[in-house]
């Protein structure tokens, strides 16, 4: 009989093991994991692609790839290259009569930034640079020229702004789920203010930002979507996805600035250059 009744115990807690489902474990923490990567000459690349939709229309606005170099702290230096979603031949096949800087922005553009000093090359910058040089020089410059300011608003590689993201953020399949401010962001990211230049109005910096974030077994993020109004970063309508892919965490970095005989720091028309002006004159994002 005692054989019996544990015969059936025994049955019958396999049959319960078997038909519970299997906690999930919680995410890694992304901090810890980010912060084990930030040695001198390491870092992590990225790809991204930003989607507008606008009056029920819904399309690929910006494409952007880049590399980010850590240093001790945080980010050191930077390359990245973006570019709007068109190509010279969307222009038509006669394109004698199309603005040079129309034709300019169908290009890509690059920017290197060395500490906060950016370098700028290509696209609408091509129209601006004087003879013979090919970039123009940023002190404080933006993160990523015209498209950077349409593209991931949230860096990752600042462990301060991903502390910020995770206070009230949900543990979701794969990874975390939250909101931001954009108030909360411009206080605690150098790269947002960078990147925006101008400080947001009261109105966009109660603006929010909602996020979702996937990391790989080591805690590193793989991906990050975030999804905001354009009134949140411009004076546009409708609503911008950003989706980005990182990887190859901890790659061998090493990004200089450009040789001084190619870069200029005033326009062409011997104007100091600055970036604030030009990329205010782009702040209307319309489809």
């Amino acid at each position: 009989m005692k054989r019996m009744l544990a015969g059936v115990v025994l049955a019958t807690t396999a049959t319960l093991i078997a038909a519970t489902p299997a906690m999930a474990a919680a995410p890694k923490d992304p901090v810890v994991a980010v912060k084990k990567q930030l040695a001198p000459g390491k870092g992590v690349k990225f790809t991204e692609r930003t989607t507008l939709e606008a009056d029920g229309d819904r399309q690929i606005f910006v494409r952007r790839s880049g590399t980010l170099q850590f240093g001790k702290s945080g980010i050191a230096a930077s390359d990245i290259t973006g570019r709007f979603n068109i190509s010279l031949k969307d222009l038509g096949e006669n394109t004698e009569d199309v603005p040079e800087l129309l034709k300019a922005l169908a290009t890509p553009e690059r920017t290197i930034r060395v500490g906060t000093t950016s370098y700028v090359s290509g696209g609408m910058w091509s129209t601006l640079l004087p003879e013979g040089k090919t970039w123009l020089k940023f002190p404080k410059g933006p993160t990523g020229g015209i498209t950077g300011a349409l593209g991931q608003p949230l860096n990752l590689a600042e462990t301060a702004t991903l502390k910020t993201l995770l206070k009230g953020a949900k543990p979701v399949s794969g990874g975390y789920a939250g909101k931001v401010m954009v108030g909360d962001l411009w206080k605690v990211s150098p790269w947002y203010r960078a990147t925006a230049l101008d400080k947001p109005s009261k109105k966009q910096q109660k603006s929010t930002i909602s996020w979702r974030l996937t990391l790989n077994s080591a805690g590193l993020p793989t991906r990050l979507v975030s999804t905001f109004p354009i009134a949140a970063v411009s004076s546009g309508k409708g609503t911008l996805s950003v989706d980005t892919r990182f990887s190859d965490w901890g790659t061998a970095v090493s990004i200089k600035a450009p040789p001084a005989e190619e870069v200029a720091t005033k326009f062409k028309d011997g104007e100091e250059a600055d970036p604030s002006e030009i990329l205010n004159s782009f702040g209307n994002v319309t489809m």
